[in-house]
């Protein structure tokens, strides 16, 4: 595997994993005065986790 494919799946896991925490704990999230609700979180922790999965099987082969 090249490093560019384990880093970036590295680090999309990291996202996916973060992600996963803010819904779990309920950390809120505001961005200039809106608050972002928890459920995006959850949407992006599973497209991380499936792009990190995707590109971490397809550097292995």
């Amino acid at each position: 595997m090249k490093p560019f494919t384990r880093i970036a799946a590295l680090l999309l896991a990291a996202v996916a994993v973060l992600q996963a925490v803010r819904v779990l704990s309920g950390w809120p999230v505001n961005i200039d005065g809106y608050s972002v609700p928890t459920w995006t979180s959850a949407v992006f922790a599973v497209l991380a986790g499936l792009l990190a999965v995707m590109l971490w099987r397809e550097g292995r082969m």
